[in-house]
């Protein structure tokens, strides 16, 4: 049956929150995306008529699909190239989508997408459209088709899988601003002193290449190993020039609600570096350098001016 455009615009009045839902779901824009416009063939070969409730109607269309993505992204991710880590949204983007409450900004953080990626599919469901969107356990039962019961276990079950991982902690801006600034320094000191100072003892530095750009397989481990990474990474060299084809510039922004360092190399985005930051100091450097997971970032970057670079590192 043909839609009407008012099925269409019944549709799009819902595209941007789906795309919400679909990117803390997948942990990929450009997956996102695709389930979204999947939902809407979806749409178009029903008969919308007879659906009561678009919204529910849906939400549990897209969700059952990027479940069915996240299955079989599973064995993909057993063949990946290095770790593997989400795609990073910039601020302003608005697949981010609402921030309003502690648990809208943590359920879309860096470091919670991060570890979203150990849960169960079904978990990860849950957690999502509990925390971030705070759906009651009966709409999300009806959406997974499970029963109510089995939704209350599989959130507690999550929720307790992400906290052993992070302890949630709400940093004055100002402050890590500071703490952003004296990493700086510090990085581009050459010393390494000042820089384990900065990190937690557990700290840890993790990078995805895809296999497409050089990256570690395994993450450094520990404030030492940490500090030694970064002191040679901001440490100028004409290899590295070479490695990326120049001299990027590198800003200070907002990735995923977390600070960032951004390199950009002739308008294009070649590295986002997510800090997480904490009361006892930068416990987690992630670093997204594969190129297919930066074409958004580079585009929305594009899309506003950002001024002079804070330093060009190589």
């Amino acid at each position: 049956m043909a839609l009407t455009v008012n099925d269409v615009d019944r549709f799009e009045a819902s595209r941007r929150r789906l795309e919400v839902i679909a990117y803390r779901l997948l942990g990929s824009a450009s997956e996102a995306e695709d389930a979204v416009q999947e939902t809407f063939l979806r749409w178009q070969a029903t008969d919308v008529d007879r659906i009561e409730v678009p919204e529910a109607w849906l939400t549990k269309v897209l969700t059952n699909l990027c479940l069915n993505q996240l299955t079989s992204a599973r064995a993909r991710r057993e063949t990946y190239v290095g770790e593997w880590l989400p795609e990073p949204l910039l601020d302003g983007d608005p697949m981010l989508g609402p921030a309003d409450t502690a648990e809208q900004r943590e359920s879309v953080s860096y470091a919670v997408l991060t570890l979203l990626e150990r849960l169960s599919p079904n978990e990860r469901a849950v957690y999502v459209l509990k925390e971030a969107f705070d759906y009651p356990h009966r709409e999300i039962a009806e959406i997974l088709d499970i029963t109510e019961s089995a939704s209350q276990q599989l959130f507690h079950r999550a929720k307790k899988h992400v906290a052993q991982g992070r302890a949630r902690t709400e940093i004055d801006e100002a402050a890590v601003r500071r703490i952003v600034d004296e990493f700086l320094a510090a990085a581009t000191s050459g010393r390494t002193e000042p820089l384990v100072r900065l990190l937690t003892q557990d700290a840890v530095a993790v990078g995805d290449g895809g296999g497409k750009v050089p990256a570690r397989a395994k993450a450094f481990e520990g404030a030492l190993a940490v500090a030694k990474f970064m002191r040679g990474l901001f440490k100028p060299s004409k290899a590295k020039r070479d490695l990326v084809g120049g001299s990027p510039g590198m800003y200070v922004t907002t990735s995923n609600g977390e600070p960032a360092l951004v390199a950009v190399l002739d308008g294009r985005v070649i590295g986002v570096t997510c800090l997480e930051i904490t009361p006892e100091g930068i416990a987690a450097f992630r670093s997204q350098v594969n190129p297919d997971k930066l074409e958004r970032a580079t585009r929305l970057w594009a899309a506003t001016d950002h001024g002079e670079p804070l330093l060009t590192p190589f």
